[in-house]
């Protein structure tokens, strides 16, 4: 048996990880109901608004910017997610060590073989689990700035069936709604295809990843323990036993820092959507609430896409992340997150509790 599956495992070229993640995801973020195209009336609403968001956006951050926008399924979202982490995640795919090919003798001893399967299935696992992340991540969230990853290029997409899905829970209105997710994945877009910005958090993203595949390494330490026929056994008919007491990893140095810096980009995010959407349209404080409660509710798509990078969607790191935005805004407005665009602008741990200590470092910075 172990043979056969060698064999098949050793004519998969090195992308096979990305080719299992890609077929997963989109098979999920087809959903039930087929994943339908936006309707045409609601894409060009949101086309119509996109001009007048993106003149706020770029009074806001000082910039000038192209305001495109794409209107798109959860399918198309999805394979831009996909796109987007897996250079975050390739690293980490282990190569596997030699498998045996066709006519070549297999490792009698047990332990040595099972370790060769656990090596070759390794890279598989990574691709199953991203591919099951990034189908649910698509079915709530609005566009990419669900989460704040590097971006390499400034591709603008909202999942507009999403959108509507949302106005029509809360009873919102649709414009109000648009304008919002317009303003949030613009400022999210010029912020995250910054190279200083990008070089910044991909610099913290290194280890809060690697730590957060230790998980992985616990199931394939656990394959590896599996030795004999009734064990084989057991696992097959009970795939599940093998997570049994695994564990994430306690919360690190590394972690605190992408945290922290993961946290305060999405509440700049949030704020600038805010108060974006109240310039255009006044006060939305049904939208306001509408949104804390998404965001707080049901999110376990966004929370598993954020795991796969060691960062922690939920906690009180982003209540000092919101009274840390609410804080400037509140001595310098928004335009001080301008900082945001530069190497050096991302906060720190300590400065989460600090505001100040972050102000006074970015406006004396030589890049500022």
């Amino acid at each position: 048996m172990f043979g056969d599956i060698f064999n098949i495992l050793g004519q998969q070229g090195p992308d096979a990880w990305f080719d299992t993640a890609t077929q997963l995801a989109l098979n999920i973020a087809r959903g039930a109901d087929g994943d339908p195209n936006p309707e045409p009336i609601e894409r060009q609403r949101l086309e119509e608004l996109a001009p007048l968001v993106g003149r706020h956006v770029d009074a806001l951050l000082g910039v000038a910017s192209e305001p495109r926008i794409t209107a798109v399924n959860r399918s198309a979202l999805t394979s831009a997610a996909l796109a987007q982490w897996r250079p975050l995640i390739a690293p980490l795919v282990a190569s596997p060590s030699a498998a045996p090919t066709s006519g070549e003798e297999l490792e009698p001893d047990a332990n040595n073989m099972m370790a060769q399967m656990a090596s070759t299935l390794g890279p598989l696992f990574t691709g199953f689990q991203m591919g099951s992340v990034a189908g649910h991540f698509s079915e709530r969230a609005w566009s990419l700035a669900a989460l704040p990853l590097p971006r390499d290029d400034d591709a603008r997409l909202l999942v507009v069936n999403n959108l509507a899905s949302f106005a029509e829970a809360w009873t919102l209105e649709h414009d109000e709604v648009y304008v919002f997710a317009l303003a949030q994945e613009f400022v999210a877009s010029l912020v995250l295809t910054q190279p200083g910005t990008g070089d910044a958090l991909r610099a913290l993203l290194i280890d809060a990843v690697r730590e957060a595949t230790n998980a992985q390494g616990d199931l394939l330490t656990r394959l590896q323990s599996i030795v004999n026929p009734e064990d084989l056994t057991s696992f097959i008919n009970n795939p599940e036993a093998l997570l049994d007491g695994i564990e994430m990893p306690e919360e690190t140095d590394a972690t605190r820092a992408i945290n922290a810096a993961a946290s305060v980009l999405l509440a700049f995010f949030d704020a600038a959507a805010h108060e974006i959407t109240e310039a255009i349209l006044g006060p939305r404080p049904a939208l306001v609430e509408a949104y804390r409660r998404h965001r707080h509710s049901d999110a376990r798509g966004e929370d598993a896409a954020a795991a796969l990078f060691g960062i922690s969607n939920q906690g009180t790191h982003h209540e000092q992340a919101h009274e840390f935005v609410a804080t400037l805004q509140r001595a310098h407005t928004l335009k001080v997150f301008d900082a945001l665009l530069r190497v050096d602008g991302l906060p720190s741990a300590a400065e989460l509790n600090g505001p100040d200590a972050w102000y006074e470092r970015v406006t004396n910075s030589p890049l500022a």
